[in-house]
């Protein structure tokens, strides 16, 4: 009698246990709560256009997009980058290498001298735990690379960034966190077959420029107006025409609760592309990653992240390259470049 019953306690016990573990799989895959203001809607075409700052520039000639431009230069080099590592990589030289080298430089000193960011060398490669906690994991590891380490190549800063809390309970008195890092990110581009393959709009590395921000709960909404504004001083200061979007239910991100895109205006592709996209996720990372502040009255509380591009390196070169082209080919260095330039002005054929 006693044997059996435990018998059938141990076997009640196994089927609990299973259990759990098939509920923990379902709710990891659960996206978000979504803010009462994102609009309805399944997908980009329901997005809103909330402002738009700059008009796109009238030219008097017929625009080249950015691999045109960077090949007739001659130091922007797709075949021999495939032939060292294969689709989706890109060799920059000369003007152009160190244009990008000026761009992530120029937005890594902005947000750590102007905007309060706090300027942080991050791995590029962390656990699996650290990709669970800001939501990579389960759900997305097909657009990850991993080593045969059981590591992972991070796909944007975001990661270790916001892990800063992970298991946590930061003090109330240094909240708001601005953490702020130049990257190299690597992505699978899993999902992407046959999209902009020609040039360097989708890479499977790239720079980055990426802000994060770890915040008490009732500071979030503002947070996420100041980390965009942030953003977008980029482009204004770039000299780059660009709309802030709103982003619909249908194209918020798994971890959002909203989202604003950044779009810049290319004239090579005569269209509005993103650069950068900045996301409240309000307590949903820091509940997968356990992160807390000590409030007022003591008690721990999950705290609110926040993540934004501040911007995409290769994208701001891309659009710095079509939006400021001339009729001969080369091209012009906005003018809050220079100093990171060493004073070059103009790209032209060498």
């Amino acid at each position: 009698m006693v044997v059996a019953e435990r018998q059938k306690r141990e076997g009640l016990e196994r089927e609990i246990a299973k259990l759990e573990v098939e509920i923990r799989e379902r709710l990891e895959t659960l996206p978000n709560i979504l803010d009462s203001d994102v609009p309805d809607g399944a997908d980009e075409s329901a997005n809103l256009v909330l402002k738009q700052v700059g008009e796109p520039r009238l030219l008097n000639f017929e625009p080249k997009q950015h691999f045109e431009l960077g090949e007739a230069l001659g130091l922007m080099q797709f075949e021999q980058a495939a032939k060292l590592a294969g689709a989706r990589f890109t060799i920059l030289r000369g003007q152009l290498a160190r244009l990008e080298r000026a761009l992530g430089q120029f937005m890594l000193d902005l947000h750590t001298h102007k905007h309060g960011y706090e300027e942080v060398q991050v791995p590029l490669l962390v656990n699996a735990a650290t990709m669970y906690g800001t939501g990579q994991l389960p759900k997305f590891e097909a657009d990850l690379f991993k080593t045969t380490d059981d590591r992972y190549l991070i796909p944007t800063a975001e990661v270790p960034l916001t892990n800063y809390a992970r298991d946590e309970i930061l003090a109330d008195k240094i909240l708001p966190l601005r953490q702020t890092a130049l990257t190299d990110c690597f992505r699978s581009e899993a999902g992407s077959a046959g999209r902009d393959t020609r040039g360097m709009l989708r890479q499977h590395q790239f720079h980055k420029v990426e802000l994060v921000s770890i915040v008490k709960p009732e500071d979030s909404a503002a947070e996420h107006e100041r980390m965009t504004a942030c953003a977008e001083k980029v482009l204004e200061l770039l000299q780059l025409p660009y709309r802030r979007m709103l982003l619909c239910a249908g194209d918020t991100g798994f971890g959002a609760a909203k989202t604003y895109d950044l779009e810049v205006w290319l004239p090579g592709q005569q269209m509005w592309r993103e650069i950068s996209s900045c996301s409240n996720c309000r307590d949903f990372q820091a509940r997968r990653m356990n992160g807390r502040y000590r409030g007022a009255d003591g008690k721990p509380a999950f705290v609110h992240t926040l993540n934004g591009s501040g911007v995409a390196v290769g994208r701001a070169l891309i659009a710095v390259m079509e939006n400021h082209q001339q009729a001969d080919g080369s091209i012009l260095v906005p003018e809050a470049l220079w100093p990171w330039t060493g004073g070059m002005e103009r790209i032209a054929a060498r």
